[in-house]
């Protein structure tokens, strides 16, 4: 896996005409709860509209505008996060792979 991009990260996606800024990780689609994304994301310079979240994986983006916040703090989470991730292959949400390792 490549190394997770910060909260706050701006990309624009293969075949994207918007960028889009990464507002949270590991998240599924309510149609196909089956499927897990690595990012979440909303439009950017715009933000939140109507709810609109777009959802997408590491391997769907085509260029880095602008890495997010990432001081200690981030690197720590992020660092757990990818462990997380490789240790628990077969949860679908963040909140499900919190609550199988506390």
């Amino acid at each position: 896996m490549t190394k997770m991009l910060p909260i706050g990260s701006v990309v624009i996606l293969k075949k994207g005409v918007k960028k889009l800024m990464i507002t949270g990780y590991f998240q599924i689609d309510i149609d196909k709860k089956d499927k897990v994304y690595d990012y979440c994301g909303c439009l950017y310079p715009e933000g939140m509209i109507d709810k609109h979240v777009f959802l997408f994986n590491h391997n769907d983006i085509n260029k880095i505008y602008f890495e997010g916040y990432n001081i200690d703090e981030t690197k720590k989470f992020i660092n757990k996060l990818e462990k997380l991730q490789s240790s628990n292959k077969n949860a679908k949400t963040l909140m499900e792979i919190r609550e199988k390792n506390q």
